[in-house]
């Protein structure tokens, strides 16, 4: 080996991600199995339609998930902790826009005792009032505290002037919200979505047939009301606010938090995959355009970026940052600026490359673990898309031109259809 010689770059060309086995429980539920690692430790995702877009009122969803875990017909709370404790299992408690999902971590030897516990928090829980209100309370003082900082602000009145208040993206929660939360409209919401009518299983790790026999023992047979047509997703008006900055005032803020985004395409957007590559170069990365004027070269913030958030209905385009009050004006500048460069001026082939690079680089490690490869799948089965979408990403990243990026920055990175959300100290 010539120690002394730089090995040649090797492009990615082939993207294989080993493909979960599917399988169907007795009561209909979906199973997919992503058996790898040598660890014995198997995760379990189990995952229900009903988030925040079903929701009759804000918080509902969230907090029927989060308080599974506060007691049961079977168990208390302190029994809960206590036995996943004892069995060194781990267990998280999550909820997106259109599902919810309970994740356990469990040793391939004490399954069947983790799986009692999380089968009973699942199908049994009762929503006591006294672990309710404690919980609550922590939820509102912390609120309270995010509600003064002001890159909550900021984000809070971007998305409202993005969505409006009729949309779920534009409801922004009050103190009011979390103390209308009761027993009762938790369990209305619990008895509603969390049935086998509609639950889906994930098991990653070095799953065994025995874990899978479990699995069928404990989660096979109909659960919760059954016989229910699953829903269709529901739709929402976006309503987008017509003025163009929106500004909090924060008298004793000694930086301003700076938001500006507009709602975008979806993933099933023809255009998608190749438009993360151009927000990627824009602010996705390190080396990204707005890193390198606003950070490196302008010193106006220690940190700057751009990304494209997913919702059932649009994409959101946004970017962030927070930077001293006086260079609030000339950072959204350099924002426009940069945004002119892209729209006037085809990207250079080395740049372009070090993107494209960066994200193969960033795909690789994505995909480097057994529970890393779950969370791919799940990200398949709750986002629609088939099992091409990681060829498609690579096929992507790889063939994109400069003359792609320009005509997608014209397209789709626009200073007019952005929206300014500024909050901090106002300078005369």
């Amino acid at each position: 080996m010539e120690r002394k010689v730089r090995p040649e770059i090797q492009p990615l060309k082939e993207f294989n991600i080993p493909r979960p086995v599917r399988m169907m429980l007795p009561n209909g539920v979906p199973l997919s199995i992503i058996s790898a690692g040598s660890q014995e430790v198997i995760r379990m995702d189990i995952l229900f339609v009903g988030g925040r877009w079903h929701q009759s009122q804000k918080l509902q969803a969230l907090f029927t998930n989060r308080m599974l875990r506060e007691g049961t017909r079977k168990y208390t709370s302190a029994t809960i902790a206590e036995k996943l404790d004892y069995y060194g299992s781990w267990l998280e408690l999550s909820c997106s826009s259109e599902y919810t999902c309970v994740t356990v971590y469990s040793l391939n030897k004490y399954v069947a005792e983790t799986l009692n516990v999380v089968e009973s928090m699942i199908k049994e829980p009762i929503f006591p009032e006294k672990e309710l209100g404690t919980i609550l309370e922590s939820n509102i003082q912390q609120f309270l505290v995010n509600s003064l900082k002001v890159d909550f602000i900021a984000q809070c009145n971007l998305s409202r002037a993005v969505y409006g208040e009729a949309h779920p993206c534009g409801r922004i929660v009050s103190e009011e919200d979390y103390r209308m939360i009761t027993p009762e409209i938790l369990k209305e919401f619990h008895k509603h979505y969390y049935c086998s009518d509609y639950c889906s299983i994930f098991l990653s790790g070095k799953v065994t047939d025995y874990a899978i026999h479990l699995v069928s023992d404990y989660f096979g047979s109909p659960f919760g009301e059954t016989g229910k047509k699953i829903e269709e997703k529901r739709e929402f008006t976006i309503v987008t606010s017509e003025a163009k900055r929106f500004f909090t005032e924060r008298m004793d803020a000694m930086q301003s938090a700076v938001r500006l985004g507009c709602a975008t395409i979806t993933r099933n957007h023809p255009d998608y995959l190749k438009l993360r590559v151009l927000i990627t170069l824009f602010g996705g990365y390190f080396g990204s355009r707005l890193m390198s004027n606003i950070r490196e070269e302008k010193g106006y913030t220690y940190g700057i970026s751009a990304g494209v958030g997913q919702y059932p209905d649009s994409g959101f385009l946004t970017i962030s940052t927070e930077t001293a009050n006086e260079y609030v004006e000339a950072l959204i500048g350099e924002v426009y600026r940069e945004i002119d460069r892209l729209h006037q001026e085809p990207v250079s082939t080395e740049e372009l490359m070090m993107v494209k690079n960066y994200m193969l680089g960033e795909m690789c490690r994505s995909y480097e673990s057994a529970f890393s490869l779950a969370d791919a799948w799940i990200f398949i089965a709750t986002s629609g898309m088939d099992d091409d979408y990681f060829l498609r990403s690579l096929q992507a990243v790889n063939e994109i031109t400069p003359q792609e990026i320009q005509d997608l920055a014209q397209h789709y990175l626009c200073k007019e259809t952005l929206k300014e959300s500024v909050a901090g100290k106002k300078l005369s």
